[in-house]
């Protein structure tokens, strides 16, 4: 596959910063730290440190920033909202910010610190290490432009260092993600019973699959208000960003640390104790289902993910959830969360180029309106674009396992996802969206393509029962096209899933199934594919 195992940044002299996790640099009344969007959190390395007399923090909502993917409205509103009642938070501390909105149309990060240089006359300036590729990329000639020391600190938010990652990635064929939480949970004691798992297992998914018939009811979600700077975000995003997705009328986000941690609160005594057995489901009915909905909170820094773990544990010891409920959520963070950055980080920057199946079938325009008659995608796609927000099953088995076996481009199906939700981030959207979903890595993060037809979506939900096609027809008009797309999958991709254990029965019964029924398949699937912006 030609992807590097070397962590890109790990020498200093290459990318021009300097590197220290163990020793803060020296504050001084010329020292600035520059706070990055998803990094608002008092956990941040440098603030950790820093005293406030002394120290300048910058804030800045960047043109470039904004709009190199077509970020959803939601996300930009959520962040800006979120950096501005920080900096109110940080002024409530002592510190100096200098803040610059997005009316004063700074172009770049980098253009933020140089007005801030002006300003300040700082003589070094902080930095926590971006959690994409391409920021880091920028960072690198920053101490030569802006004539001062620029030290990159290690993210400490993390619960596993990129450092930690590769030495547990060292000599390892394959890097799948149950040893790497098995591990974690051993670190850090979540759900242990001494040195064992609690309940005798380490992993209660088979627990976790119901689908939804309509079986109990969906607790409704507290509303929340917006205050005046959340208001006059919205208003500035509407109007700065009119062709971006996201219906901000619905906006419902926390904004500051104490209102995520009031959702997180809600969703530990109301929704968590019926979250294991429902996290897969589909419903016609809510969006939202039993989620948590605080992974853009854990993504931008308003809460952190150890004590998230802990007091999820906590409602579990004291009876309040399953032992699937607890172990289920706490594998979401402490594991795959973690696991996927790692991942993600090990192997860039080839990473992102890898395109192992050859998928370049351009994206259908309706995944930016939703306008298709496949009941379950346009529900999921409309809630995306709409909310921002969509749980991992509409995410991997209704969206990305339709982009797997339409064979939809992997660049526009990566830059989709990346704009489209509020908890996208290249560190954890491109392992998810490019190797989980689509398969495009070769088999680097998933055992096998997670590839699905129209029978494993009835399974989960109920939108098949409003769907105008058919989820038990493979061929004909109203045949599901999830049915003969994943048959034009399996036969297409033949030989490369041949090599893979886990798709030999998937594959003997379709080569044993009549050449002139194979061949009506096929031939279907190819006319769908003709026809997708129709579907």
């Amino acid at each position: 596959m030609g992807v590097s195992a070397v962590c890109p940044v790990s020498n200093s002299r290459a990318t021009g910063l300097s590197r220290d996790s163990h020793r803060m640099p020296r504050m001084s009344r010329e020292t600035a730290i520059l706070l990055l969007g998803d990094q608002l959190s008092w956990s941040h390395p440098a603030l950790q440190q820093a005293d406030p007399e002394t120290t300048v923090v910058i804030l800045a909502e960047v043109c470039e920033e904004a709009s190199y993917v077509r970020h959803n409205r939601h996300k930009i509103a959520l962040l800006f909202s979120a950096m501005r009642h920080f900096a109110e938070a940080l002024r409530e501390r002592g510190y100096q910010v200098a803040y610059y909105s997005y009316e004063e149309s700074l172009p770049s990060l980098l253009a933020a610190c140089e007005r801030a240089k002006q300003q300040w006359r700082y003589e070094r300036l902080l930095i926590c290490e971006p959690g994409e590729y391409r920021l880091l990329e920028q960072m690198q000639g920053w101490s030569d432009t802006l004539g001062v020391p620029v030290d990159l600190l290690e993210d400490t938010r993390f619960l596993a260092s990129r450092q930690d990652f590769s030495d547990w990635a060292s000599g390892r064929k394959q890097l799948r993600m149950e040893y790497f939480y098995r591990d974690m949970r051993k670190r850090y004691g979540l759900l242990m019973d001494a040195d064992q798992p609690e309940g005798g297992k380490w992993n209660y998914d088979a627990d976790n699959r119901t689908g939804w018939r309509e079986q109990c009811e969906i607790p409704p979600r507290p509303e929340s208000e917006h205050d005046d700077i959340t208001r006059a975000v919205i208003a500035m995003v509407e109007a700065a960003f009119p062709d971006h997705p996201g219906d901000l009328s619905t906006f419902r986000w926390a904004v500051t640390h104490e209102a995520a941690q009031v959702e997180l609160d809600w969703f530990c005594e109301r929704a968590l104790p019926a979250f294991g057995t429902y996290q897969d489901a589909l419903a016609e009915e809510s969006p939202w289902l039993f989620h948590g909905l605080i992974s853009m909170y854990l993504n931008c820094g308003l809460l952190d993910p150890l004590p998230v773990c802990e007091q999820v544990e906590a409602a579990y010891r004291r009876g309040h959830c399953s032992l699937s409920a607890a172990e289920g959520f706490i594998r979401q963070v402490l594991g795959w969360r973690e696991y996927v950055r790692g991942l993600y980080w090990h192997h860039m920057p080839d990473y992102r180029e890898c395109n192992a199946l050859s998928a370049d079938r351009p994206l259908p325009e309706w995944f930016w309106t939703g306008d298709t008659e496949m009941r379950c995608l346009s529900q999921a796609l409309r809630q995306s674009l709409d909310l921002g927000y969509a749980h991992h099953i509409q995410r991997l088995m209704v969206i990305g396992n339709f982009a797997l076996i339409a064979g939809l481009s992997v660049s526009e199906v990566c830059d989709w996802y990346l704009g489209v939700y509020l908890d996208a981030y290249e560190w954890v959207e491109l392992p998810n969206t490019l190797g989980m979903a689509l398969f495009a890595d070769g088999g680097i993060m998933a055992s096998k393509p997670y590839a699905a037809s129209g029978k494993y979506i009835q399974k989960q939900g109920n939108h098949c029962k409003a769907c105008r096609y058919d989820p038990k027809r493979v061929t004909g008009e109203d045949a599901c096209p999830y049915n003969s797309l994943y048959w034009h999958f399996i036969d297409r991709h033949n030989e490369l899933l041949s090599q893979n254990p886990r798709m030999g029965l998937i594959l003997g019964g379709w080569r044993k199934r009549a050449d002139a029924d194979r061949e009506s398949v096929l031939q279907w699937a190819d006319q769908t594919l003709d026809q997708l912006e129709a579907l």
